[in-house]
């Protein structure tokens, strides 16, 4: 694959919703041969303009299903559909990840590799830092993807 995109998504004023942004930046320290390391607010069509050229696309985001804090999900999104229920929670956004990679499926828009991962969370309060659990995931998140890309 020779155009690949890694994608954080996030709000740093948001708490734990941070995490996709962290990874990214913390991604942007290691040297990932033919990557580029973008932060995303996570809006839908903005991620979809993203991704529009890429053949290969990681995006992070922090979830919330009630699971363990910190905890590493992984999607192959060119699959199967992400469940909704964790991508959508918290989002600022009416149409955020778990729609821009649907409706993008729908109009065939997928990039020819999509990978999410998404970070569980454990709060999402305004003003709050990110949580010891959930920075003990981005440097999961982190590894993984380095592990994957190498």
């Amino acid at each position: 694959m020779k155009n690949i995109l890694v994608i954080g998504v996030g709000n740093i004023f948001r708490g734990d919703d941070a995490a996709g942004l962290l990874a990214a930046q913390r991604l942007r320290a290691f040297s990932l041969p033919g990557a580029t390391v973008l932060e995303e607010s996570g809006e839908g069509a903005a991620l979809m303009a993203t991704w529009e050229e890429a053949d290969y696309v990681i995006l992070i985001d922090a979830v919330s299903s009630g699971g363990e804090p910190g905890f590493v999900y992984r999607f192959e999104a060119t699959e199967r559909p992400l469940p909704t229920q964790l991508f959508n929670s918290f989002s600022s956004h009416a149409f955020g990840v778990a729609e821009a990679v649907e409706m993008a499926r729908l109009l065939d828009k997928l990039p020819p590799k999509l990978i999410v991962y998404g970070i569980e969370g454990k709060s999402y309060v305004t003003g709050e830092a990110l949580s010891a659990e959930v920075a003990a995931g981005v440097e999961t998140a982190v590894y993984q993807i380095q592990q994957e890309l190498a």
